[in-house]
C-alpha cells in the first residue's frame, strides 16, 4: 500500500498540464542565458521511470520514498519557486536519483536559480557526462561541491540503478519511453533544422539587406553629386543681369538696316508721349532673328545704351531647371523687377530655348514656362515702358503665339554683312590695334565673303597675335592676309611629312584647278593656290568673288563643274587615268551637288524643262527621276572632256603652274599669272614640310608632249 500511495502521490504528468505556449525555449532568470528543453511529457515518462524504479525497492525503502513524494507534491504545487525545486533537487541527489534531476531540470515551465542549475551540474557528474558538467559550469562559474573524482565513483552506482532496468522494462513495453502521447498528454518533439533550411533563412535577409545598401549607396552619390537637391528649394534670379549699357548704335556696324528698326524702340523709351498721345502703339515685343555671330545680343545692348535704361539680360536656357515651375517663376519675376525700373529693356537670348513650338504630347509641366512668358507679353500696356527684344537663330521653331501680332510682332533680320558692312567691321576693330598706313581694310573685306562680324573681328585679333609672335612693330597687310587664310582655308601644317610623289601630284592637282579657273569663261576669279597642307587637305585652290554674289548664271555653273574637274584630269596627264588618287572625291562631290542643283532645282537642263523636282523628288514618277538622274551625269561627263580638251590646250601652262608652285609652296593671282606667261617672280622660294624619296608606285609622263592621242596609249600601258 506503501508503494501504491507513493506512485499515486507522484502524478509528474498530472501536475505539469498547466498552460504553455507552443514555444520550446523559454528565458532563464538570474541571468541565466536562453536553453531548449525537453517537453513536459518527457518529464512525465522520466516519473513513470522513477515510480518504477521506486517499485523495485524493498520495504524498508518506503520511509524515504515518502518524504520524496511529498517533497515533489510541493515542488510542483510551487512550480515558481526557485528554492522549492532545488530542495526537491537536493533530496534526489542524496537518494542517488541524479537522472530525475536533470530531467527536471530541462522541463520547460520550472524555475530555476543559480543553486539549481549548480545542482543539475552535480547531477551531470553523477551520471558520468562530464563534458556537458564542464561546458555548463564554466559558461556560468558553477563550482560543483562534489568533486570529479567522486562523480567517477559513484559511476557504477548509478548504473547498477534500479532506473536502469525500469527503464529498459518500460521501453520494451511499450516501444517508446514516454509512451503512445495523447490529446491531454502530447508528446512535444523539438526538430533540429537543416543546412538548407538555415541557409535560406539566411538569404531572406541578406537580400533585402543588401538591396537596401545598394539603395543607400546610390541616394548618397544622387545627393552628392546634385547638391542644390538639399539646398534650400528657393529659387534666385542670379542669372538677370541688369546694367546701364554703355555701347552705342555707333559701336555696331555693317547692320544699317537692323539700326533704323530698333531707333524706333529708343524713341519710345526716351518719350513714350510722343507715342501714346496720338494713341499709336510701339510693337511690344522685337525679335532679331539672323545667322550667329551677326551682332543680335550687341544691337539689343546698343538700344538700352542710346535709351539710357537698365538693360535685363537672361539666356533661354537659364528659366527652367530640375525643379517643376521653377521657370514660370522666373519669368515672373524677371518681368516684375523690369516693370520696378521702368522704362527699361528686356533680352533674352536664344529664345527657341524657351519659346519653342508646343505640341500635344508634351507635359503639362513642360510648357508652364513658355505659358507664364505669352501671358507676360501680352499683357503689358504701353504706359509701363519696357521693351521686349529676343534672339534667335531659328526663328522658324519659335511657337506661332509667341510671334503673333501683339508679342514679338516686330521681326527685325540681322543677316551677314555685304562688303560694305565687312569694311565697317574691320576698320572699327582696326581703331583698337596698331596697324601701319598700307593697311587697306577694304581688300580684306572684299576677300571675306560670308564671314560674320565676329568671325571679322577674330580675324582682326588672329591678325595682331601673329603680328605680335613676328616681333613687328604694327600689324600689316601680310598679317591680315595671313589670318585670313587661316580662318578661311584653316591652319597650316608644317610639320606634316610628304613623299616627292605625293607632293607633285598635289602641286599638278592644283595647277590643274587654277588654268581651269583662269581660262573658262565665267569662272569665280582666283585668289590663291597652295600645295601647303591646311586642315585635312593636302593643297586648296581658292576662289574669291569680286562682289557678293546673290545669285548664279548656267555659264558660271557650267564653270564651276569645269574648275571641280581640272584636278582630275591633271592627275590623269601626269600619273595616267588608272593613277588617280581620292584626293578628287571632294571635288567630285562639289560638282555632282552644282549639276543636280540645275537639273533639279534651277531649270536649266533642256531635256527636264522648267521644273523643279527638288522639294517633292519622292512625288514624282520613275522616268522622270531617271530623266533627272541621266541629265545629271551628262553634264558631268561634258565637263570632263571640256576640261580635259582645255588642259591640253593649256599643258605648258600647267606644267609651269605645277613647277611654280613645287618651288614656292603658295602663289597669289599675280604671281600666277606671271608664271603661266614665263616671267619670274620676286620671291624666295620654299619647302616647309619635310619631304622624303619615298617609293616609286607611279609612271610619270610628259605633259607637254603634243600627242592628243597620249592618254589612249597610257591606258593600254596600265
Amino acid at each position: 500500500m506503501g508503494l501504491l500511495s507513493v506512485r499515486r502521490c507522484l502524478p509528474m504528468s498530472r501536475a505539469f498540464l498547466i498552460p504553455y505556449s507552443a514555444a520550446l525555449v523559454r528565458q532563464r532568470i538570474n541571468g541565466l542565458s536562453l536553453r531548449s528543453h525537453r517537453s513536459i511529457r518527457h518529464y512525465s515518462a522520466t516519473r513513470s521511470v522513477y515510480a518504477s524504479a521506486m517499485t523495485h525497492q524493498s520495504t524498508s525503502s518506503i520511509g524515504p520514498n515518502r518524504a520524496l513524494a511529498d517533497q515533489e507534491q510541493k515542488a510542483n504545487r510551487e512550480l515558481s519557486s526557485p528554492a522549492a525545486q532545488a530542495d526537491f533537487y537536493r533530496s534526489l541527489l542524496r537518494a542517488n536519483y541524479p537522472h530525475i534531476v536533470v530531467s527536471r531540470y530541462e522541463t520547460p515551465g520550472i524555475s530555476i536559480n543559480n543553486e539549481c542549475a549548480q545542482l543539475y551540474v552535480e547531477a551531470l557528474l553523477k551520471m558520468g557526462n562530464r563534458q556537458k558538467a564542464d561546458r555548463i559550469a564554466r559558461t556560468y562559474g558553477i563550482i560543483p561541491s562534489i568533486t570529479y573524482s567522486s562523480a567517477n565513483g559513484v559511476g557504477s552506482s548509478i548504473n547498477e540503478s534500479p532506473m536502469s532496468n525500469g527503464a529498459s522494462a518500460g521501453s520494451a513495453g511499450s516501444g517508446n519511453p514516454w509512451g503512445p502521447g495523447s490529446k491531454e498528454a502530447p508528446i512535444h518533439v523539438v526538430v533540429s533544422e537543416s543546412i538548407a533550411v538555415t541557409f535560406s533563412k539566411w538569404i531572406k535577409w541578406i537580400i533585402p539587406i543588401g538591396l537596401l545598401t545598394y539603395g543607400a549607396y546610390i541616394a548618397f552619390n544622387f545627393l552628392v553629386e546634385n547638391g542644390s537637391i538639399i539646398k534650400s528649394a528657393t529659387v534666385d534670379d542670379k542669372s538677370v543681369e541688369v546694367s546701364e549699357s554703355d555701347v552705342k548704335f555707333s559701336d555696331c556696324c555693317g547692320v544699317d538696316e537692323a539700326k533704323a528698326e530698333l531707333e524706333e524702340v529708343v524713341e519710345f523709351l526716351k518719350d513714350p508721349s510722343k507715342f501714346t498721345s496720338l494713341g499709336a502703339q510701339l510693337p511690344k515685343g522685337v525679335l532679331l532673328t539672323g545667322p550667329p555671330g551677326t551682332g543680335k545680343t550687341l544691337l539689343a545692348r546698343a538700344t538700352a545704351g542710346e535709351a539710357g535704361v537698365p538693360f535685363f539680360f537672361m539666356s533661354g536656357s537659364e528659366f527652367d531647371e530640375m525643379y517643376v515651375g521653377v521657370g514660370a517663376k522666373r519669368v515672373r519675376e524677371l518681368f516684375n523687377k523690369a516693370r520696378a525700373r521702368a522704362p527699361s529693356i528686356i533680352f533674352i537670348d536664344e529664345l527657341d530655348a524657351v519659346g519653342g513650338k508646343r505640341k500635344s504630347r508634351d507635359q503639362a509641366y513642360a510648357k508652364q514656362t513658355l505659358n507664364q512668358l505669352l501671358v507676360e507679353l501680352d499683357g503689358f500696356s504701353q504706359t509701363e515702358g519696357v521693351v521686349i527684344i529676343g534672339a534667335t537663330n531659328f526663328p522658324d521653331s519659335l511657337d506661332k503665339a509667341l510671334t503673333r501680332p501683339g508679342r514679338f510682332d516686330k521681326i527685325v533680320t540681322v543677316d551677314l554683312p555685304d562688303v560694305r558692312g565687312r569694311t565697317e567691321i574691320l576698320k572699327h576693330h582696326l581703331k583698337n590695334i596698331a596697324c601701319s598706313k598700307e593697311v587697306d581694310p577694304s581688300v580684306i573685306a572684299r576677300g571675306t565673303t560670308g564671314l560674320s562680324g565676329a568671325a571679322l573681328k577674330n580675324l582682326v585679333n588672329t591678325a595682331a597675335l601673329y603680328a605680335s609672335h613676328e616681333n613687328a612693330l604694327s600689324v600689316n597687310m601680310n598679317h591680315l592676309e595671313w589670318a585670313k587664310d587661316k580662318v578661311l582655308m584653316g591652319g597650316e601644317r608644317k610639320t606634316m611629312v610628304m613623299t616627292e610623289e605625293t607632293r607633285r601630284n598635289t602641286a599638278y592637282h592644283e595647277a590643274g584647278h587654277a588654268i581651269a579657273a583662269m581660262f573658262t569663261e565665267g569662272a569665280t576669279p582666283l585668289y590663291k593656290a597652295t600645295i601647303l597642307p591646311r586642315g585635312r587637305a593636302l593643297g586648296i585652290t581658292f576662289q574669291l568673288p569680286e562682289m557678293d554674289k546673290l545669285d548664279i548664271t548656267r555659264r558660271e555653273c557650267i564653270a564651276r563643274l569645269d574648275v571641280c574637274m581640272g584636278g582630275k584630269i591633271a592627275e590623269e596627264m601626269l600619273y595616267g587615268p588608272f593613277n588617280v588618287t581620292s584626293g578628287c572625291s571632294s571635288d567630285l562631290s562639289s560638282a555632282t551637288e552644282t549639276a543636280r542643283a540645275m537639273v533639279t532645282a534651277y531649270g536649266m537642263s533642256d531635256k527636264i524643262g522648267p521644273v523643279k523636282l527638288s522639294d517633292k523628288w519622292d512625288s514624282w514618277s520613275l522616268k522622270v527621276r531617271d530623266m533627272a538622274d541621266e541629265e545629271t551625269r551628262k553634264l558631268l561627263v561634258a565637263s570632263e572632256e571640256r576640261t580635259r580638251k582645255l588642259l591640253h590646250e593649256k599643258r605648258i601652262e600647267l606644267k609651269r603652274l605645277a613647277e611654280g608652285l613645287l618651288q614656292y609652296e603658295t602663289l597669289t593671282r599675280m604671281e600666277m599669272d606671271k608664271i603661266v606667261k614665263g616671267e619670274l617672280i620676286d620671291k624666295a622660294k620654299m619647302t616647309s614640310n619635310k619631304i622624303i624619296k619615298g617609293p616609286s608606285t607611279r609612271k610619270e609622263y610628259d605633259v607637254t608632249s603634243g600627242n592628243k592621242a597620249t592618254l589612249s596609249v597610257v591606258a593600254a600601258e596600265e
